[in-house]
């Protein structure tokens, strides 16, 4: 399997997902603005999303994936197919308890996560009816998780890849065609989530269908927690529970200090976090997507020489890709959150307060991401139980740098406090690989960072330049005129900085790589 090929597919299909994601937060934005409604939302939706990492996306993909390639490449399709079949039973009844628990539990969590709302009645209670209407999304993403997992160990990457956009139009069909016509608009919202979730279940099923791995749910309940590779897997979403949940548990303890800041702040986080989202997800969720099943196949061979290698690989490619998506969060912040955003309800105020939060996260862009690919190589090793005391140390470390970022930077300050923590997690991740003999950088890292610093600098120039040229909050009676001048700088940009490098002696050929 070419990896770059693969790579640049997986990244194609998440670039349209996030291309209909950002026009749902514009069409959220222009409907919604920045208010007491949309934290309502926001806080509603980030609790079934912190679930849906937590026992989907997260947890169970890191624990499942590396034991169903060991199953698969060692045992066999059969036996491969009879733990899907027990895993997906087990995750089932699992997810539809907690799910029933959560709506009948809804207020008391919606006052944890943000007890600032609890001193409004109204917002609170459309927070929580929110939630409910909300909560089965962590039903319907799990098993979305699990198909992916499967989908991907069959090196079937492109269904998973195009899913989440599924979820983008059933929110951009709500939007503009549901919500002009309820007495509480945004609750179009919560009902685009249980849609999409749905829809995102049922696409898989074609595809599970056609590698012969559509799972079927049993009533044995006791027999399928009995079954040793299920045990297995629990033991190790243990540990994983708490490696995903520390960001997760991170992101709520900020979104309850953002509640209580200035009205706007949770919204302003949120959207600030749909721009940092897009290059992670172009890159880092990607590779990291791709790279699990192939790391964990290189363990199952016990061949450690190409284990080293995909990693070196992917930070190579990191390198390359993050550092200007960082350099170009921060210094066109207000070009991206005018031109995407600043329409209707969302005026000059919210852009520059979201644009503060932008410059926060492009700080630490390159940790978040660089932490996805150090990860799986843990989690192809079934090593979860070292990501998770970093992780712990981490989130310690992202509250106290809280305590002094957030008076100083407010909103902003909750960003640049997960940026840094990102950056000390990969640093610590990093130094873990090296010290347990996991990773060994083969030759030319230094030659590789010098040019990549001209080339970076050079771009870092051209971006503020670009940013300080044009009016972008002014432009807002000329969207049109707006975007193509952010598309001209983009252009410009990437000119430049890939010009440069090919100035300097890189090819696409260094960084093409067949996986075994």
């Amino acid at each position: 399997m070419n990896l770059l090929r693969t790579l640049l597919t997986i990244s194609g299909m998440t670039m349209l997902s996030r291309i209909t994601g950002l026009l749902r937060e514009l069409l959220i934005a222009r409907a919604f603005g920045a208010s007491g409604f949309t934290d309502a939302f926001f806080v509603a939706f980030r609790i079934p999303n912190l679930l849906r990492r937590l026992f989907a996306e997260g947890a169970f993909s890191q624990a499942f994936v590396p034991i169903l390639a060991e199953y698969a490449n060692k045992k066999g399709t059969d036996p491969a197919k009879e733990l899907i079949d027990k895993v997906a039973t087990a995750l089932m009844w699992t997810l539809l308890l907690i799910t029933v628990v959560g709506i009948l539990a809804a207020p008391a969590v919606v006052y944890l996560v943000a007890t600032g709302l609890d001193g409004n009645s109204e917002i609170f209670g459309l927070s929580v009816l929110m939630t409910r209407i909300m909560f089965p999304y962590i039903l319907f993403m799990s098993m979305v998780a699990l198909a992916g997992g499967i989908l991907n160990t069959w090196r079937e990457f492109r269904i998973p890849a195009i899913t989440p956009v599924l979820l983008n139009v059933s929110f951009i069909i709500a939007s503009l065609f549901v919500a002009p016509y309820l007495s509480q608009p945004v609750l179009a919202l919560a009902g685009a989530v249980f849609i999409g979730g749905l829809l995102q279940l049922a696409i898989q099923i074609p595809a599970l269908k056609k590698i012969g791995m559509l799972p079927r749910i049993s009533f044995n309940i006791v027999g399928v927690f009995s079954d040793a590779g299920v045990q297995r897997i629990i033991r190790q979403m243990i540990p994983a529970v708490f490696a995903v949940s520390v960001a997760q548990v991170s992101l709520m303890i900020n979104t309850n200090i953002a509640s209580r800041l200035v009205h706007g702040s949770v919204s302003w986080i949120s959207y600030a976090d749909r721009l940092m989202e897009f290059p992670n997800a172009l890159l880092g969720i990607a590779l990291g997507t791709i790279l699990l099943p192939s790391l964990s196949k290189a363990h199952a061979n016990n061949d450690d020489k190409e284990y080293s290698s995909l990693m070196d690989w992917g930070l190579r490619l990191t390198f390359l890709l993050a550092m200007p998506a960082s350099i170009l969060l921060m210094t066109l912040a207000v070009p991206f959150t005018a031109t995407l955003f600043n329409y209707g309800k969302f005026n000059a105020v919210d852009v520059n307060m979201t644009a503060y939060a932008v410059i926060a996260y492009g700080v630490g862009l390159i940790g978040l991401i660089v932490v996805r690919i150090l990860a799986p190589g843990f989690y192809a090793k079934q090593d979860i139980r070292t990501p998770v005391k970093i992780a712990v140390f981490v989130l310690i470390l992202t509250q106290l740098m809280n305590l002094f970022f957030v008076p100083i930077f407010a909103h902003a300050g909750l960003a640049l406090s997960i940026g840094i923590g990102a950056c000390g997690n990969a640093a610590i991740l990093f130094y873990m690989l090296r010290k347990k003999g996991i990773y060994q950088p083969e030759k030319g890292w230094k030659i590789f960072f010098l040019k990549l610093a001209v080339a970076l600098v050079l771009l870092a120039v051209i971006s503020i330049w670009s940013a300080s040229y044009f009016d972008w909050i002014g432009m807002q009676a000329h969207p049109l005129y707006r975007m193509g001048a952010l598309a001209i700088v983009m252009i410009v940009c990437g000119v430049v900085y890939f010009g440069a490098l090919l100035l300097l002696g890189f090819r696409i050929r260094h960084f093409r790589r067949i996986a075994q």
